[in-house]
């Protein structure tokens, strides 16, 4: 079985870690691999392509475990498991995203129809959606639009430890195998090629990788964060173990003779990162990124605005498409120059502050600290002054924000949490808060925690979850493609009251 168990890092950062089914090889589309583009047309690619959708969508998460795949070569596998739509063309890949988006919502339906107070009917009807979908928004670009890849090390197809790449195998079945990335489509060059370089540095270096943390080694992943200019930015993770300081200090200092002097200069790297880590993931509070060479950020255009990135902050790894979702929110937003916006898990501010030249104020709340700082930052560098960007947990921000609000302002909010969803306190706050007439909720994963937020701002009033305010109602629903060849989709849902 190949799984995205392991491939977290390579999808997107709020995108569910899913198990997909084998995708029939015989569809009618452009088959990519690292050498050649072929077409392959046979008389039952179609049926055999409506027999996998039909089959996803009666499964109840559409998604098991694929059977053996030995006869396909390891670039296949890995192709398979980090972007399992990459045998369709891409209208095939829209009409099947919309379809599970479709199956999604018919579930939310479902579910309301059958909450619903049989005193107070609400719209829903099994079977049917009582709000429009719109037909999947595509991605500008199809080919090679992430900005951001974290590639692993472990064992190669050779056995080689120090190979740098994407994971094939479950670590249940003890079987993973580090294949690299050069083929696979979503995946920019700039990318690549500082992996491979990473790998030939590892290589030559006399520390061994860290595999399994208790068992020693030290080199661990490497991130590269890019922009539409070719500004690049790595960031190479290490685990100390018991070395000190100054026995690591060497090791920081020829890794960067290599990307500055070595063979690492044809990545043109802007910024090299080093953090010391002895977890799997660390914020830059638990252990401080280090700054070993260059420039402590890159910057990117997006709507006509400028936006500070550094080492571990959020940013969306499709930027045109991107652009294509943040103009969907502003089109279905509604807002007047009377509004308050409260954006909700706000990221660096991208949103409100692409929102802002529409409202009277943006009020972002987003947990992590870093994030906060660009966020002010971007506002600053784009000259916006009615924006407020501040830190904490969400679910304690937001109920004591909103009873200190203007409650004859109109207000409306946009939430784009992680596949965790919304923590339910936040729920209960904007539900109970009667000033907001219209929540955009943006979701990567709706069938998972989404729709539990979803049911519950629906739901008739219930005095046992201190949910007391009318219930809000979804009016549209429209699915943006930011991923080519995976599966996910963020959907863009509305919900007025």
């Amino acid at each position: 079985m190949v799984t995205l168990r392991f491939l977290c890092q390579f999808l997107p950062q709020k995108i569910p870690i899913w198990t997909w089914e084998y995708v029939p090889r015989r569809f009618c589309c452009c088959v990519a691999t690292d050498k050649t583009i072929c077409q392959e047309n046979t008389r039952d690619s179609e049926d055999q392509s409506k027999s996998w959708i039909k089959k996803r969508r009666n499964k109840k998460h559409s998604l098991l475990p694929k059977p053996a795949n030995e006869h396909l070569s390891w670039e296949e596998r890995l192709a398979d498991a980090v972007t399992p739509l990459w045998r369709l063309c891409y209208e095939e890949q829209l009409q099947l995203k919309f379809e599970e988006q479709k199956r999604i919502l018919l579930q939310l339906s479902a579910r309301l129809s059958g909450d619903a107070d049989p005193l107070n009917p609400q719209p829903w009807t099994r079977g049917q959606l009582s709000f429009p979908l719109l037909p999947t928004v595509p991605s500008p670009v199809l080919d090679g639009y992430r900005n951001k890849s974290t590639f692993s090390v472990n064992r190669g197809i050779n056995g080689d430890p120090k190979t740098v790449g994407f994971y094939v195998g479950t670590g249940k079945g003890r079987n993973i195998v580090c294949v690299r990335s050069d083929h696979l489509l979503n995946m920019p060059a700039k990318h690549k090629d500082v992996a491979r370089f990473y790998e030939e540095f590892i290589r030559q270096s006399p520390l061994e990788p860290c595999i399994m943390f208790h068992e020693g080694g030290h080199w661990r992943e490497i991130t590269v964060r890019t922009n539409l200019v070719g500004s690049t930015m790595a960031i190479v993770y290490f685990h100390p173990q018991n070395l000190t300081q100054e026995e690591i200090q060497p090791h920081k200092e020829t890794l960067v003779e290599f990307f500055t002097h070595g063979p690492g200069t044809a990545c043109q790297l802007t910024s090299l990162y080093f953090q010391e880590s002895s977890m799997t993931r660390c914020t830059n509070e638990q252990s401080p990124y280090q700054l070993l060479y260059g420039e402590p950020y890159i910057f990117e255009e997006l709507l006509g605005l400028r936006f500070r990135i550094s080492a571990d902050a959020f940013f969306q790894v499709n930027t045109s498409g991107a652009e294509v979702l943040y103009r969907t929110v502003g089109e279905v937003s509604k807002a007047d120059r009377s509004s308050i916006l409260i954006d909700v898990c706000c990221g660096t501010g991208a949103i409100g502050l692409s929102l802002s030249k529409g409202v009277e104020q943006v009020i972002g709340i987003e947990l992590i600290e870093q994030a906060v700082q660009d966020a002010a930052h971007n506002a600053s560098l784009n000259g916006i002054s009615n924006c407020d960007f501040r830190s904490g947990k969400a679910e304690v921000v937001l109920p004591q924000l909103l009873p200190s609000l203007d409650s004859a302002a109109p207000l409306f909010a946009t939430v784009n949490p992680s596949r965790a969803g919304l923590h339910y306190r936040v729920i209960r706050a904007i539900r109970n808060c009667a000033s907001i007439h219209r929540l955009i909720y943006i979701s990567c994963k709706p069938d998972g925690e989404a729709m539990r937020n979803f049911t519950e701002l629906c739901c008739p009033p219930d005095r046992q979850k201190k949910l007391l305010g009318d219930p809000f109602v979804p009016t549209v629903a429209i699915p943006v493609d930011m991923f080519p060849h995976t599966a996910h989709c963020e959907l863009v849902l509305v919900f007025e009251r």
